[in-house]
C-alpha cells in the first residue's frame, strides 16, 4: 500500500478483507468483477506460453495494476496496454515512471471494442468476460494478422472455442472461430489464483490466425450455421427438410439467380432449374448442440467485468 497510516476498521476479519485496498491504494470491488491475479508462477507461465520474442510488440488488454505488464516488458520490445479504468491507468503510469521500462510502455485509456488497434505481434489479455465473443472476432479481423493471442476467458467459453465435432460444447462459436484460427487450451486457472476469488474458473487459450485468411461472406455463413445448429440432436438432413428452411433457400436462390440473369435467361428458366424435391436425404451428420446461444454466454453476476 502506498504511503500514509491506515486506520484499522472495526468488524470481523473477513469484512475488513472484503473492502481492503490492494496495490497502490486502489480498492477493488468484487461486485464489479475486479480480481488480481496473485500467483506469480501463473504470471510467468502465461508469459512463457505466449512465446514472446525480444523483438515483439505486445498488445495487453486489461493490464490492471501491471503485474503481467512488468513481465511482458521484460520479455518483449514494447508493450501497448489498453485499459478502460482511469484509476488503473494512473497506477500503471505511477508504477513504471522512472524505471528502465518506462519508455517502452504506452498506455491507452479506452474501451478496447471502440479503440482502433495498433500494430502488434502478440496479444495478451485478461478481459471482461461479457466481451469475450466480440473481442475475439475483432482480433481475428485485425490487419495485419498477428502471430498469436493468449487470452484469459471464463472456462466454459474457452472450452467452446476448443471443442471438436461431437463434443457437447461444439457450436456456432466453435465453427466460426476455428474457421479463422487454430485454438489451443493452455491452462486451467482456478478461482483461488485471484484475490478476491471470483465465482467461476477461468482458462487461458492461445489463438493463432490462419494464414492465408479464409474469406467468406460472414453474414451468409453465420446464417447457414444458425440453420445447422437450430435443433439439438437433429441430423442435417432433417433440419434442411423443414418447410421453413426449404422456403428460405428457394427465396434466396431466386434472388441470387435473378441478379445473375443473362439476356437469354428468364425467371421461368430459373424456376425450371430449381429442384428441391429430394433435398435433405438422410445422409447428414448429427449435430450435438446444447441449444445455448453461443454469442450470449451466461456469466455469474458480478464476474463479467474484468480479471486484472
Amino acid at each position: 500500500m502506498a504511503g500514509g497510516k491506515v486506520k484499522k476498521e472495526k468488524g470481523k476479519p473477513h469484512q475488513q478483507q472484503k473492502h481492503m485496498p490492494y496495490q497502490g491504494g486502489i480498492s477493488f470491488h468484487k461486485s464489479k468483477g475486479q480480481h488480481i491475479l496473485k500467483n506469480p508462477l501463473l504470471v510467468d507461465s502465461i508469459v512463457e506460453k505466449a512465446g514472446v520474442k525480444s523483438t515483439d510488440v505486445i498488445l495487453e488488454i486489461g493490464p490492471g495494476t501491471g503485474n503481467l505488464t512488468k513481465k511482458l516488458l521484460e520479455a518483449g520490445k514494447k508493450v501497448i496496454a489498453i485499459e478502460i479504468d482511469p484509476r488503473m491507468v494512473l497506477e500503471l503510469q505511477r508504477r513504471f515512471q522512472g524505471t528502465p521500462h518506462s519508455n517502452r510502455l504506452t498506455v491507452i485509456q479506452g474501451d478496447v471494442l471502440k479503440t482502433e488497434l495498433p500494430y502488434f505481434d502478440i496479444c495478451v489479455a485478461n478481459i471482461p468476460y461479457q466481451i469475450s465473443s466480440p473481442l475475439t472476432f475483432k482480433l481475428l479481423k485485425h490487419e495485419p494478422a498477428f502471430r498469436a493471442a493468449i487470452i484469459m476467458f471464463q472456462r466454459e467459453f474457452a472450452m467452446r472455442l476448443v471443442a471438436q465435432p461431437g463434443d457437447k460444447l461444439y457450436c456456432r462459436l466453435t465453427v466460426n472461430t476455428q474457421l479463422h484460427a487454430r485454438v489451443f487450451h493452455l491452462l486451467k486457472v482456478g478461482r483461488n489464483n485471484f484475490r478476491p476469488p471470483p465465482k467461476v474458473d477461468s482458462s487461458v487459450v492461445r489463438i493463432e490466425p490462419r494464414k492465408p485468411r479464409i474469406e467468406v461472406k460472414q453474414k451468409e455463413w453465420d446464417g447457414f450455421l444458425r440453420i445447422c445448429f437450430n435443433r439439438k440432436n437433429k441430423t442435417l438432413g432433417s433440419i434442411f427438410r423443414q418447410k421453413s428452411v426449404i422456403s428460405l433457400l428457394e427465396k434466396n436462390y431466386r434472388t441470387v439467380r435473378a441478379l445473375e440473369l443473362g439476356q437469354e435467361d428468364s425467371l421461368k428458366e430459373v424456376d425450371a432449374k430449381m429442384d428441391f424435391s429430394s433435398f435433405g436425404d438422410d445422409q447428414g451428420m448429427e449435430m450435438d448442440d446444447d441449444g445455448a446461444d453461443d454469442d450470449e454466454m451466461e456469466v455469474e453476476d458480478g464476474e463479467a467485468d474484468e480479471c486484472i
